[in-house]
């Protein structure tokens, strides 16, 4: 017996995914901002009320030991010392009446804070 139902497909590679809904948010963002040379970078910072906060930001720079990746057209790139913190995590963008914006669901994350900017 099999049973149908619909899974968003993702892209996945060196432990990040991300899907396909946020591929076609940044798209969007990026065609709004004009430019092709931008790509989203996905960090880790010290701050926030559980620690570490997450930081989504358009960048044109290459920093050495950047982890870039082509999801579906858009390059995401993780720099060296937030690679260990993002592995397995996912990032997603939700368009609810409650809530719209890009969310990370992330394993290694031991506790979060209300607001899912930050963790620890």
């Amino acid at each position: 017996m099999t049973s149908t139902h619909t899974v968003e497909a993702t892209s996945q590679t060196q432990g990040i995914t991300l899907t396909d809904t946020a591929a076609e948010k940044v798209k969007t963002l990026l065609t709004q901002e004009g430019r092709d040379d931008l790509q989203l970078r996905i960090a880790v910072q010290p701050g926030g009320c559980s620690g570490l906060r997450y930081q989504l930001y358009f960048d044109d720079r290459a920093l050495d030991g950047d982890q870039v990746t082509d999801f579906n057209g858009v390059e995401v790139a993780v720099d060296k010392m937030s690679q260990p913190y993002l592995i397995g995590a996912s990032i997603d963008f939700v368009d609810t009446i409650q809530k719209q914006g890009f969310t990370i669901d992330n394993p290694n994350a031991g506790s979060s804070c209300a607001c899912g900017d930050s963790f620890s």
